[in-house]
């Protein structure tokens, strides 16, 4: 693990500014992963804002989900940055914080896509919502493992979707 001293020259400042802005190290990563997260968060939304027809909920549904796959370089070295603190967070309260909330703002967002892009009957679109994202989630690490294939992970999608939703008119 990196000392302040290294954070500082890599931010190309003195270790007294960056002892200024973080009460210790620790304070620096939990804020760093609160920023990985925002980042993630804003990068996403613009890649979904910028869809060809980002009106249809079964497209906004898929492209959703891709968004949780490494499939680029940045989403690559950001999983790996995610897992890394994820593994962490399991012996320390604070960085577990950042991941473990009350609301369950994606999996609220793919149930409400699901039940957008209509569902057949007797599907729970929370439990779907619930087991798409957890699912895809470990496709994504698969995929960065090189187990799987892209191609592999959206038939495997595209498989689940066409279970669950009810066929386009």
């Amino acid at each position: 693990m990196a000392t302040i001293r290294e954070i500082a020259a890599e931010a190309d400042v003195t270790p007294r500014v960056v002892q200024y802005h973080f009460t210790d190290k620790h304070h620096l990563l939990v804020t760093a992963l609160q920023t990985l997260h925002r980042d993630n968060e804003h990068r996403s939304r613009e890649r979904i804002a910028a869809l060809h027809d980002a009106s249809n909920p079964r497209v906004l549904l898929r492209a959703t989900l891709e968004e949780l796959l490494p499939l680029d370089e940045q989403r690559r070295t950001n999983l790996r940055v995610m897992t890394a603190y994820y593994a962490w967070s399991l012996t320390d309260p604070a960085l577990a914080a950042v991941f473990l909330h009350q609301e369950h703002a994606l999996e609220d967002l793919v149930a409400a896509l699901i039940t957008a892009s209509g569902v057949r009957p007797s599907i729970d679109p929370a439990r779907e919502a619930d087991l798409l994202v957890g699912g895809i989630s470990g496709l994504g690490l698969d995929l960065l493992h090189r187990r799987r294939t892209r191609a592999n992970i959206r038939r495997t999608l595209d498989y689940h979707l066409n279970r669950i939703l009810a066929q386009q008119p």
